[in-house]
């Protein structure tokens, strides 16, 4: 057989929130697999790979019967599912940040519908980056601002060289911009972290504060900013002379942002931690020109937050028991629930939460029925009562998704879908139809 190779260009990686839009992806014609992947990241590049065909991809629908998998229609399999949703008193339903805008609303509708918990893996990254927006606002801008302007990159509590590995090429270190024409030469890097990560050792200052009291930090950098002088030697780790120098370089700078990650939103203080940074921020405009961004890691978790918004007016932990959108992290975020054994079903679409959250929350998720929609083997999906294939978003079907500084992107298609997988959207929309039937509405 001759092989025939399609190039498909100007294509967006599904993987990180830096959404890169200059892969060059080659597929076998013959066999609807990808062979070769250019301009990606290392991590991205895998996720093309790992959408080709294997004992590792589901491609049909699986129920299980006895303790075995069998393969069944998926009219079978939506009827089973809705049976189990509208059997249930309180259902949640989960993930949403790997998949496309289209199918995140019909995740909405859906849950109306049950009137059961809806949450997206905000819930345990940068949901308290979404309260402390709520709280006081954000002085942000988009990542090509930064790449063109940007002359001060600090990077607090994440690690981009391993996060988002083309972060520092495409937008914030290496990249020549419209006015830092020399890359890294005419930008200077700070990172803030309790450890040296990789990151940090290509920073022109690192500053180790002590773990999880980077609020304290802040708020010594803001009295410094102020003219207070600072009492003791040293705050959270971290000299007085050093914290003094690091405010001259931010005062000192042209344009400067700072990209935050988990290290400052799940450590102690929480949603705090940011409202003081961007405090700080705010703060720092007296003297020059400074914004911050969330660094987001799923693809697409910044359009769920944006899609559950615009539906709901909340961007994720959202109970719908009384019929209408109700919202308070922290008592309807998904590990909460689960952890209070107040859930009896789950859906879980394009998210392994078994590999990610607390134990006890893991087992109390196990005890009661589980429809996963997921294209592989997952710790969630192989403990799953209903397996839904999906084409996967931005590889085999298009869609809709907002890279971390909320900028809306067109993703791809680049080759078909294995076997009987249908899109997330589609496999949402046959679920609110037959839950719409079964409930007579």
């Amino acid at each position: 057989m001759v092989e025939k190779i399609r190039t498909v260009t100007d294509v967006i990686c599904p993987f990180c929130g830096t959404l890169c839009d200059d892969l060059e992806i080659d597929v076998d014609i013959n066999e609807e697999k990808v062979v070769e992947v250019r301009n990606g990241c290392q991590i991205g590049t895998k996720k093309y790979f790992s959408s080709n065909p294997s004992e590792h991809r589901y491609d049909k629908p699986l129920i299980k019967d006895n303790g075995a998998y069998k393969e069944v229609s998926w009219d079978e399999a939506i009827d089973k599912a809705a049976d189990i949703l509208i059997n249930t008193k309180r259902p949640l339903l989960y993930g949403f940040s790997s998949t496309e805008c289209e199918a995140q609303g019909k995740g909405v509708e859906l849950a109306e519908l049950l009137g059961g918990i809806l949450d997206n893996t905000a819930s345990v990254c940068h949901g308290p980056s979404l309260l402390a927006i709520q709280d006081v606002g954000a002085p942000t801008s988009t990542l090509g601002e930064y790449k063109n302007r940007a002359d001060l990159v600090v990077f607090w509590g994440s690690n981009p060289v391993h996060a988002h590995p083309r972060h520092l090429g495409r937008y914030s270190d290496f990249i020549r911009g419209y006015f830092r024409k020399d890359g890294t030469n005419d930008r200077f890097i700070v990172v803030v972290d309790p450890r040296n990560t990789h990151t940090a050792q290509l920073a022109d200052m690192h500053i180790q504060v002590n773990p999880s009291e980077d609020y304290e930090l802040l708020n010594a950098i803001r009295a410094t900013l102020r003219g207070t002088e600072l009492d003791g030697d040293m705050i959270s780790g971290v000299p007085k002379k050093k914290i003094i120098e690091l405010v001259n370089i931010l005062k000192s700078c042209n344009f400067g942002v700072i990209f935050f990650g988990m290290g400052l939103t799940q450590t102690f203080s929480h949603h705090r931690n940011i409202d003081a940074a961007i405090c700080l921020v705010r703060e720092l405009n007296d003297h020059t020109k400074f914004l911050l961004t969330p660094m987001r890691g799923h693809y697409n978790v910044a359009g769920a937050n944006q899609v559950f918004a615009w539906q709901t007016g909340y961007s994720y932990s959202i109970d719908f028991s009384k019929k209408y959108p109700r919202y308070n992290p922290g008592e309807y975020s998904s590990v909460d629930v689960l952890l209070k054994d107040e859930i009896d079903a789950s859906l879980i679409v394009a998210s392994d939460p078994a590999s990610n959250f607390p134990a006890a929350a893991v087992k109390n998720l196990f005890k009661h029925p589980i429809i996963t929609i997921e294209p592989h083997h997952t710790p969630t999906s192989v403990n799953s009562d209903i397996i839904l294939p999906p084409a996967i978003a931005g590889i085999e079907c298009e869609g809709t998704a907002y890279r971390m500084d909320s900028v809306p992107l067109r993703l791809r298609k680049v080759k078909e879908a294995p076997g009987d997988c249908l899109t997330d959207r589609e496999i949402l929309e046959r679920l609110v139809e037959a839950v719409k039937q079964k409930k007579g509405e």
